[in-house]
C-alpha cells in the first residue's frame, strides 16, 4: 500500500514538472518569436515613418524629419528594438530570478540608448533650428545655446538615472534623502575642503583652461600679471609652469574659478572661403549691389566677424562667360562648440545672400564648397 501511495506522489511529481517545463518553453518560445519581431519592427521603424509621412501628405514635417531625424536612424532602430523587448520579458514574471535578471541586462543598455538618442535629438535640433531662431532675437546666440544644450543633457541624464532606478525597483527617493543628510554633515564637518571641491568642479565643468594650454592672470593688482603653461588641475589647485623663469606656480582653484583668467592658446579665429559663379558677366551697378548685399548679409547674421579681414573680390571668368566671387573673412570662436555653431551661422548668411540676390534677379550659384581653415589670433 505505502508503495502505491508513493508511486502516485512521483507520477504527480512528475506531471508537475512535465507541465512546468512545457509552460516555460511556451513562454521562452513565445519570448524568441517577439524578439524576433522587435527587430523587425525596430528596423522597419525609420521606414514607417516615412511611409506616414509621405502617405498622409504632411509635408511640414518632410523637413524637420529629413534634417533632424534622418540622421539619428541607426539610434531609432536600437531604441525601438530594445524598448519592444522591455515588453517581451514581462512573459517570465513567473519566474521572479530569471526575471530580475533580464530587467537589469534590457532596461540599462535601453535607458543609456534612449537617453543618447534624445541627446543628439536635442543636439540637431539646436543646431538645425535653434541657431536660426535665437539668431533673429541676438547676434552672439552661441553661448545662450552651449548652456541650453548642457542644461537639456542634464535633464535627459537625472530623468534617465530615475527610470532606471525605478525599473530595478529602487527606492530613489529615500536614497537622495539619505545622500541629502549626509551631504549636510559633510558640508558642516568640512566646509573649506568642500569649497575646494566645489571650485575644481565648476573648473571641470566650464573649462576656462585645460592641462596644456597657455593663460594670464594677476593675483595681485601691484604685480604684474603671470603667464604660464597649465601643467595640471587637480583636486586642490592648479598648477602653472612660468613662462621665462620655468617655475612652478600653485594656485588654489578656489582662487581660480574667481579671477580673472585670460586664455591665450584660445586665441583663435577660422577663415571662411567661398565662391560665387554668376551666370553673366555683371555690369558695375550689379557689382556694387553683389558687394552690398554679400556685406549686409555677413555682418548682419554673423558675430564676431572681423571686418578689417574681410575680403570681396568680383573678377572675370576665363574659361566661360560670367563674374566670380570670392569671399574670404574671419570668425573669432573660442572652442569647438562656438566655432561649429558659427559654421551653421555662414550657412544661413549663404541662404539669405541667396534669397537677396536672387530677388534682384542676380542668378548664381556656389562654386565650391565653403573652406574652413583654422587660423591664429594676432596678439
Amino acid at each position: 500500500m505505502e508503495i502505491l501511495e508513493n508511486l502516485q506522489q512521483n507520477l504527480a511529481i512528475d506531471i508537475n514538472l512535465r507541465w512546468q517545463l512545457l509552460n516555460f518553453a511556451i513562454r521562452l518560445g513565445w519570448f524568441v518569436l517577439l524578439t524576433l519581431v522587435a527587430v523587425f519592427l525596430g528596423r522597419a521603424l525609420p521606414s514607417l515613418i516615412q511611409w506616414g509621412i509621405d502617405r498622409f501628405a504632411l509635408k511640414f514635417l518632410i523637413e524637420p524629419y529629413e534634417r533632424v531625424v534622418i540622421p539619428l536612424r541607426g539610434l531609432i532602430v536600437r531604441s525601438g528594438i530594445l524598448i519592444i523587448t522591455a515588453i517581451n520579458i514581462k512573459l517570465f514574471q513567473p519566474y521572479p530570478g530569471l526575471y530580475e535578471f533580464l530587467r537589469f541586462v534590457v532596461y540599462l543598455p535601453l535607458t543609456v540608448v534612449v537617453a543618447w538618442f534624445l541627446s543628439r535629438l536635442v543636439r540637431q535640433v539646436v543646431r538645425v533650428y535653434g541657431i536660426k531662431i535665437l539668431q533673429n532675437f541676438r547676434r552672439d546666440a552661441d553661448d545662450f545655446l552651449i548652456i541650453g544644450e548642457s542644461l537639456a543633457n542634464f535633464i535627459i541624464g537625472f530623468f534617465a538615472v530615475i527610470f532606471f532606478a525605478q525599473s530595478q525597483s529602487i527606492n530613489i527617493i529615500s536614497i537622495l534623502t539619505g545622500v541629502g543628510i549626509g551631504g549636510v554633515a559633510v558640508a558642516l564637518a568640512a566646509k573649506e575642503v568642500l569649497s575646494q571641491v566645489i571650485k575644481t568642479i565648476l573648473i571641470y565643468l566650464d573649462r576656462p583652461y585645460i592641462p596644456g594650454e597657455y593663460i594670464r592672470a594677476n593675483f595681485n593688482f601691484l604685480d604684474e600679471d603671470i603667464y604660464g603653461r597649465v601643467e595640471s588641475i587637480g583636486i586642490r589647485s592648479t598648477k602653472i609652469r612660468l613662462a621665462a623663469k620655468n617655475t612652478l606656480l600653485i594656485a588654489p582653484n578656489s582662487l581660480m574659478a574667481r579671477m580673472d583668467v585670460e586664455n591665450v592658446s584660445r586665441g583663435k579665429k577660422i577663415m571662411i572661403l567661398f565662391y560665387l559663379d554668376f551666370f553673366k558677366q555683371l555690369n558695375d551697378r550689379e557689382k556694387v549691389l553683389v558687394h552690398q548685399a554679400i556685406e549686409d548679409s555677413l555682418h548682419n547674421k554673423l558675430s564676431d566677424v572681423d571686418s578689417s579681414s574681410t575680403q570681396i573680390a568680383l573678377f572675370e571668368l576665363e574659361e566661360q562667360a560670367g563674374t566670380r566671387a570670392r569671399i574670404s573673412l574671419f570668425v573669432k570662436g573660442a572652442n569647438e562648440k562656438s566655432i561649429m555653431i558659427r559654421k551653421r551661422l555662414v550657412e544661413i548668411a549663404n541662404q539669405s545672400l541667396t534669397n537677396r540676390l536672387q530677388a534682384e534677379n542676380l542668378q548664381f550659384e556656389f562654386a565650391e564648397p565653403t573652406i574652413y581653415v583654422d587660423a591664429p589670433m594676432t596678439m
